[in-house]
């Protein structure tokens, strides 16, 4: 007996034919499960099944509809056609269905028949080859995911609160990431008794990777700020400083990224600002009852120049205002299609709805995104203003 193995499923009414095809298979070593109707294939071939054997007159059965169980079930077991007519027109249908090969009844020439499953086993083995890797592939991709939806979850909850009422001042935000994770980051807190400092990033990149980068600026801003309380150290206060150190961080830790950012320090005592812009786009609007303007600023990205300067910026705000940060996926968004366009057209937004961060929200669609093709941050800081 040939040491080759299988399953074969006989599709044959007629006992005088079905019997000796069912003798020669089980001498070679195949399986054969024999069924007098097309019944078995319209329930649902089994998926141990590797080559159906159909005999063409089997009665009442259509055999496009047999082909359509056949072909669009995973296992998609081969199927060869057998018949007692060998009219060409018959030949070339069968095979324009999809069936693997073609054998005239009673079968005479056993090698042929042989051979052809021959090949429908290798076919067969590696379909489920195939199939094996595409189930340990889905498996892999239900963790990922399952792990991107639980650095998500921890992504979100490091956030502040949002609105958080310091004062007069309200501050809050909107993170919109285009995968689980993201790299856009924003983070706001008081310092001491005057003074609120806060940040928004934008690390290169997306997914895992840059999401870790944000939890180390995460770590450097709590970590400078318990160093305020407990050390008496005011790196926090210095927009300069805070961006030296985070650039310092990311060369040491030599990921190949870097990150935008806007870092800033309000006195609330005294209503003024003091930040810092490390090639951010776009740059921070102001609104106030003069209209909405661009605060000016640049600077190198954070972890890309060894020595990297950065400038401090000073403004006195108004009594009423209205901060409003992004990162540039909002760019991404916008109607216009050239840069300029875009930055006078984010302005238009501006002028048109500055009553309250939600009104922005809402008129440039922040509300409705679903697929964002870059991660979207934005950040708000009120004063006098409806929120």
């Amino acid at each position: 007996m040939s040491d080759r193995k299988g399953h074969i499923l006989l599709l044959e009414h007629r006992a005088e034919l079905a019997e000796p095809i069912v003798n020669q298979l089980t001498l070679r070593g195949f399986r054969v499960q024999i069924a007098g109707d097309a019944g078995p294939v319209l329930r649902g071939v089994d998926e141990d099944v590797d080559v159906v054997l159909c005999d063409i007159a089997m009665p009442d059965i259509s055999w496009d509809r047999v082909l359509q169980f056949l072909t669009q079930r995973q296992f998609e077991a081969t199927a060869i056609m057998l018949s007692t007519n060998t009219d060409q027109l018959q030949v070339m249908t069968a095979l324009r269905l999809g069936f693997h090969d073609f054998f005239t009844l009673p079968i005479d020439d056993w090698d042929a028949l042989f051979t052809s499953l021959d090949r429908c086993m290798a076919q067969r083995g590696m379909q489920r080859q195939n199939q094996a890797y595409r189930r340990s592939l889905e498996a892999n991709v239900r963790i990922l995911e399952q792990d991107q939806q639980a650095g998500r979850h921890v992504q979100m909850r490091m956030l502040p609160e949002s609105p958080l009422f310091l004062g007069d001042y309200v501050f809050s935000h909107t993170v919109i990431p285009s995968l689980f994770l993201s790299g856009d980051f924003t983070d706001y807190f008081l310092v001491g008794d005057r003074h609120a400092s806060f940040v928004i990033a934008d690390v290169s990149g997306h997914g895992s990777s840059s999401a870790f980068v944000t939890v180390l600026l995460k770590n450097l801003f709590a970590r400078k700020r318990s160093d305020f309380i407990h050390r008496n150290d005011d790196t926090i206060l210095s927009p300069t400083r805070m961006l030296e150190r985070a650039n310092r961080d990311l060369q040491e830790l030599a990921i190949d990224k870097f990150a935008t950012l806007i870092v800033g320090v309000i006195d609330l005592s005294e209503n003024s600002l003091r930040y810092s812009v490390a090639a951010h786009l776009p740059l921070p609007v102001l609104v106030s009852g003069g209209g909405a303007v661009y605060l000016p600023g640049e600077g190198p990205a954070v972890g890309m120049l060894e020595d990297a300067d950065y400038r401090e910026y000073q403004r006195q705000l108004p009594e009423q205002f209205t901060l409003a940060l992004f990162t540039d996926g909002i760019l991404e968004i916008l109607p216009a299609e050239k840069l300029l366009e875009k930055e006078r057209y984010f302005l238009q937004v501006f002028d048109g709805a500055a009553d309250s961060p939600e009104q922005v929200v809402k008129q440039l669609g922040l509300d409705k995104v679903s697929d964002a093709p870059d991660d979207i941050a934005a950040m708000f800081i009120s004063r006098g203003a409806q929120v």
